[in-house]
């Protein structure tokens, strides 16, 4: 059995130089000819479930997935499904349950409810469907009680959060006044960036004058942003768990005349937060190199069906993104 530990991006016993960080940003990029062969005749069929593709990060990882697939189409043949919205949840038990019933070989899924997406993928595992949880961390108590033991190949998200969040303490100074927009309740990485947020708040001697969900989504969060200034008129800084919903607070600040005069930061590093990075009405955000995340995905699932066993935490690369590095 192949173990991860919780301090560590590479495998036990497999090697890193697999993986590496390359180019001017910083990105990452898989680097393998390490796909197992399968019988002649016999290609893997691998389905990717991510979450809302009107999230730009989904798309890019959707992007990276299929570059990759085309890439090793004579290996294995791939297709990539998403949700409508971050909170259609029943759109991604739908894509679990359809890739079983047509015999997917591999599933890796970035799961929109940690708790409620073990039951569907249980079932798939049960099925003999190698699954690879990748970016939000299946529940750890559900999946003990469905009997599955899964491996979690995704960022520290706790610590990512309070990246951003010292930018910001940094920023600011002590006493200064805050908010957080929160993700998803029911996703683990939503919970974990709300932690590394409060981290931030402490270790910086913030005011945390207020924390909400806008559910990861754009719209919601420029309504919940319009409301924080309605509500409080001192707020010098936001901490949103993501940067389609910084997109909107950066919406809201621009209507009230306070864009770059209220400091902001983000999480993902999606393109359309740069020139707002640039321009100055965010400070800072965190790159997770989501498209290398789903490539790298895929890549365990071969590994799996290839008969490696993998369990535990594989963490992947996080890094501040501030205008220095754009």
């Amino acid at each position: 059995m192949t173990s991860f530990s919780s301090d560590r991006w590479s495998l036990s016993g497999v090697s890193r130089r697999r993986l590496l960080l390359a180019g001017a940003a910083g990105s990452l990029v898989l680097v393998s000819g390490v796909v197992p062969v399968f019988a002649a005749g016999k290609k893997p069929k691998v389905g990717l479930v991510m979450k809302s593709l009107a999230n730009e990060f989904f798309k890019q990882m959707q992007a990276g997935a299929e570059k990759y697939a085309e890439e090793n189409k004579d290996k294995f043949d791939f297709k990539a499904v998403g949700m409508k919205d971050e909170r259609d949840f029943a759109s991604q038990v739908d894509a679990v349950e359809n890739f079983v019933t047509q015999k997917y070989d591999i599933i890796v899924v970035a799961p929109a409810d940690s708790k409620a997406m073990v039951t569907p993928l249980a079932k798939a595992v049960k099925a003999g469907v190698a699954v690879i949880n990748i970016d939000v961390e299946l529940d750890k108590d559900a999946k003990k009680k469905a009997g599955i033991d899964l491996a979690f190949f995704g960022p520290d998200n706790r610590e990512g959060a309070l990246l951003a969040g010292n930018a910001l303490a940094k920023e600011l100074g002590e006493g200064g006044k805050v908010v957080i927009l929160e993700g998803n309740p029911e996703a683990d990485n939503a919970q974990q960036r709300k932690k590394g947020f409060d981290d931030a708040v402490a270790a910086g001697k913030l005011q945390l004058l207020d924390s909400k969900t806008a559910h990861w989504e754009t719209e919601e969060a420029n309504t919940l942003m319009t409301n924080f200034l309605t509500k409080h008129n001192d707020i010098q800084g936001v901490m949103a768990a993501n940067d389609s919903m910084a997109l909107g607070v950066v919406k809201a600040l621009d209507s009230a005349g306070l864009a770059g005069k209220i400091k902001v930061v983000g999480f993902d590093n999606i393109p359309a937060v740069q020139p707002l990075i640039k321009a100055g009405k965010m400070l800072a955000t965190v790159e997770q190199y989501g498209a290398q995340m789903a490539a790298m995905g895929i890549e365990y699932g071969l590994r799996q069906m290839a008969g490696e066993t993998f369990t535990g935490w594989v963490k992947t690369d996080i890094k501040l993104i501030t205008a220095a590095d754009l």
